[in-house]
């Protein structure tokens, strides 16, 4: 079957089932010009390279956050029953000939991490999705219709472009945001929010290094120490100046030794790199980037209460606000983009959705062990009721 890779490269096209146009859902008011493309403003390699390639804390954030949420096991639900075997789970288990649902997911939430985008092909054979793909945000752009919603997507590779038109039950493209609150079609990264700290700790570390690499020296100032009442001429003092800023200002050129001409002598300035206290600020930046990545500092081994008890409580924490909201926001929108394709075969009619299954988070054991305990020592409810409380069904026939 042809995928986006096949497309592109030109590996001969196979025939795939035609899709009918959705209706029209109703009036609207058209704010863009249709067919126009809006690009994405961000600059993706470069947040790829200078935060996930290059900044340890970056990368950790990253892997942590999309690792833990792609381990999280998603349940298939048919209504109120969850369904063991499924066209569905069987399509998440292994998306693609590459790859295993795992790595798959990993790939999506890295994506939707670094660029705060991700897209997800899927390749149907006579209707019915067979394959998915996560395609790079940095390739695809968006292209409006009359309404302004995305009528298109365009992915490109060097001079090839393929053309994804959303039309169809189950569109091409499910194009995944983090939200954005002047953009309309685009997510923000939070290694955007976090720019600011993270090049704080890049600058640092460059620095740094730097200094090692000159021999650690101290930086100072150039004093004329001439005859009484002499001074530089003003070509002597714009071509010190000019020096100075070309051979040894910045972290490149941090400790770099002085050639001093006559004249001249060298006083170390009281505010050294040292004064400034590098670590600490690069310990302060790496907090604010962890913030921006919903990560407790902890969880990347960062100064602070480093304690069992507080790890703990930290883990759990980082499941509860980061990890299970993005794994729920995303089983939501792939179920609502992928359900309808299975919808007919089904006996009682109801919606597909897929949801977490937070029994199997580690984690969050603790928090299951104390709400059966509670749950158990209530004399009030029912065996149904109790099983009902910790998200189970009824036991059903009476027993």
């Amino acid at each position: 079957m042809p995928n986006l890779l096949s497309r592109l490269f030109g590996r001969p096209p196979e025939e795939k089932a035609s899709r009918a146009p959705l209706p029209a859902a109703g009036h609207g008011v058209a704010f863009y010009l249709g067919g126009r493309a809006a690009w994405t403003s961000r600059d993706y390699p470069a947040l790829a390279r200078e935060g996930f390639q290059r900044n340890a804390v970056v990368h950790r954030a990253v892997r942590l956050v999309a690792e833990a949420a792609a381990a999280i096991p998603l349940d298939l639900m048919e209504g109120e029953r969850a369904l063991a075997a499924h066209p569905l789970l069987d399509l998440l288990s292994r998306p693609n000939p590459r790859e295993s649902g795992t790595r798959f997911l990993e790939g999506l939430y890295g994506h939707l991490l670094v660029s705060g985008n991700a897209y997800l092909e899927a390749v149907a054979v006579e209707g019915l999705p067979r394959e998915l793909y996560a395609l790079r945000p940095d390739r695809m752009r968006v292209v409006p219709g009359p309404d302004g919603w995305p009528a298109a997507y365009e992915y490109q590779v060097g001079t090839r472009t393929v053309r994804f038109d959303q039309t169809g039950e189950v569109p091409p493209i499910l194009h995944l945001t983090l939200f954005h609150p002047l953009d309309d079609h685009y997510g923000l990264s939070p290694m955007e929010a976090a720019a600011v700290p993270l090049d704080i700790h890049n600058a640092a570390g460059a620095w740094n290094k730097a200094l090692l690499d000159n021999a650690a020296r101290p930086s100072g100032a150039l004093v004329f120490a001439g005859p009484a009442g002499a001074q530089l001429s003003d070509p002597q003092f714009e071509r010190l100046k000019a020096e100075l800023e070309a051979s040894y200002q910045g972290a490149a050129n941090a400790g770099r030794p002085l050639l001093l001409d006559g004249g001249l002598d060298w006083k170390p300035l009281s505010l050294s790199p040292k004064d400034m206290d590098f670590v600490e600020a690069k310990n302060a930046a790496a907090r604010e980037i962890a913030l921006a990545f919903g990560v407790p500092p902890l969880l990347l081994g960062l100064p602070g209460d480093n304690t069992h008890a507080n790890y703990a409580e930290a883990n759990r924490a980082f499941y509860r606000q980061t990890v299970i909201p993005l794994a729920k926001r995303t089983a939501e929108a792939v179920a609502q983009w992928l359900g309808p394709a299975f919808g007919p075969d089904l006996r009682s009619g109801a919606g597909l959705t897929l949801v977490p299954d937070l029994d199997a988070v580690e984690a969050l054991a603790p928090e299951r062990e104390s709400l059966w305990r509670r749950v158990g020592g209530a004399p009030f409810l029912s065996e149904d009721e109790k099983r009902a409380a910790v998200g189970y069904g009824a036991r059903g026939g009476g027993s």
